[in-house]
């Protein structure tokens, strides 16, 4: 791993993504960040989720909408979007190798890693439709 330069304000941004369960976009980030008294500009906020993602110290998730999403959560795992809500939690069920392998002889890739997001309805919105 390349060294470090945990700023304070890297350390902040990092521990508002680390303490989230909601995978939280930028903006979010900021908001929890004015939350708990921080006073950053926008554009260090971005800097620093980018400088995260780049040390593979949180992933970002770009799951169809507009806004990237940030995750800490670095083990192997698969998402699921509310197409209602917008809502995002985390699925830990593994994508099945052959499904890998079919991907690669399709294609002609090397398959390295797979992120899956389904998509569908969330049981708060189901009980609202009722």
């Amino acid at each position: 791993m390349k060294a470090l330069n945990l700023t304070t304000q890297r350390q902040a941004v990092y521990d508002v993504v680390r303490q989230a369960h909601d995978h939280p976009t930028a903006a979010e980030v900021m908001n929890r960040l004015v939350e708990k008294g921080y006073n950053f500009a926008y554009g260090t906020v971005y800097n620093s989720l980018r400088y995260l993602v780049d040390k593979e110290m949180i992933r970002e998730l770009k799951l169809g909408e507009a806004a990237s999403r940030y995750d800490a959560k670095l083990d192997e795992h698969q998402h699921i979007l509310c197409e209602v809500c917008g809502r995002v939690d985390e699925v830990m069920t593994q994508v099945p190798a052959d499904w890998s392998l079919a991907v690669a002889g399709e294609t002609g890739y090397e398959v390295h890693h797979a992120h899956v997001v389904f998509g569908g309805v969330c049981g708060e919105c189901q009980q609202k439709r009722s």
